[in-house]
């Protein structure tokens, strides 16, 4: 059963959820610079397949293999938990729909996991971190890696919270091995999937999509539900403030990354400078005002770049906002 088959099979269960399948592009037929302008700029989710054709992970990464090359390994699965490597793996493949097993998702893969990282070269594209890497970004947010993460579960397994990603950026995942489910809900809908009312909290009260309780989350219907499967080698864009949640269909590896574009900086501007991150007004100002500084500088150099790509110009300034990673060469 495929995507669509499944959202309308759910459809029939349940008639009163509204539920669309995410939009499907081959990458042989999206060039970066099309799926930026359709995609980031608009805000629109969508599933690239066969994304990354060249990543050896694609051959190499299976259950078998984290449990014997990193067996011994420790890590941080999920909120308060750490296993290492032999019992992760085999909780994940005793997991069930009915008992579902844990799901590594606390793992970055450069701070981490840095063994795995010639596996997943030349990275994906369509991931690629944008303005994390500007020298320009506050150290606070640098990230040229795009914080990629490590994601590892079994059938029935999820993200512990249905969610948006913080510092309203963009999520790039991309499936390695197995079959994953993604739920979106776009950021209209924000009033009917109950954010919890934890400040600086992006989480949704909503606990079970596929059953959700009415009486609960009465409004829970009005909302539209964009569903799709990802499988090897496939992509899932999740644009900014797009509440999403994961299901494993099929025991899961795969990896995830943040970006953020001149897109959804104004929205990362006024996420940084909330009350909420704890800082008196005279310092929210201060960090407004570097940060709108910061972004004008960094929409110059990506201009540049854009308009006169072989200019000396253009690549002499371009380590200050690389637009893609040859850019930044």
């Amino acid at each position: 059963m495929n995507s669509t088959q499944a959202a309308t099979a759910q459809a029939v269960a349940d008639p009163d959820l509204k539920i669309l399948p995410i939009e499907r592009r081959l990458s042989k037929d999206l060039p970066y610079d099309v799926f930026l302008r359709e995609y980031v700029v608009k805000n629109r989710p969508v599933i690239i397949e066969n994304a990354v054709p060249q990543w050896n992970a694609l051959r190499v990464w299976t259950p078998e293999f984290f449990k014997s090359r990193f067996g011994t390994y420790t890590v941080d699965v999920t909120y308060g938990v750490k296993m290492n490597f032999v019992e992760l793996i085999d909780a994940v493949l005793a997991s069930t729909t009915e008992k579902p097993g844990p799901y590594l998702h606390k793992v970055i893969i450069h701070q981490d996991m840095p063994e795995l990282l010639p596996d997943m070269t030349p990275e994906n594209i369509y991931g690629f971190p944008q303005r994390y890497c500007s020298p320009l970004m506050p150290k606070h947010w640098q990230r040229p890696d795009g914080f990629l993460k490590l994601l590892i579960g079994g059938v029935g397994g999820k993200f512990p919270l249905m969610h948006f990603d913080v510092d309203n950026s963009n999520a790039m995942i991309t499936e390695i091995y197995g079959d994953k489910e993604f739920v979106l809900f776009a950021p209209e809908d924000t009033p009917y999937v109950y954010p919890t009312p934890n400040p600086g909290s992006p989480t949704s009260a909503v606990d079970d999509l596929d059953h959700p309780d009415l009486n609960r989350f009465p409004l829970f219907p009005k909302a539209t539900q964009y569903r799709g499967v990802i499988r090897p080698g496939d992509a899932a864009f999740v644009p900014s403030r797009w509440w999403h949640s994961a299901r494993v269909v099929s025991t899961s590896i795969s990896v995830c990354t943040n970006f953020v574009h001149r897109a959804n900086w104004p929205g990362f501007v006024t996420e940084a400078c909330d009350p909420a991150n704890g800082r008196g007004l005279a310092g929210r100002l201060v960090k407004r005002t570097y940060l709108n500084m910061a972004g004008a500088a960094m929409q110059v150099v990506e201009t540049l770049q854009q308009k006169f790509p072989n200019a000396g110009l253009s690549r002499r300034l371009s380590f200050l906002s690389p637009i893609s990673r040859v850019g930044s060469n």
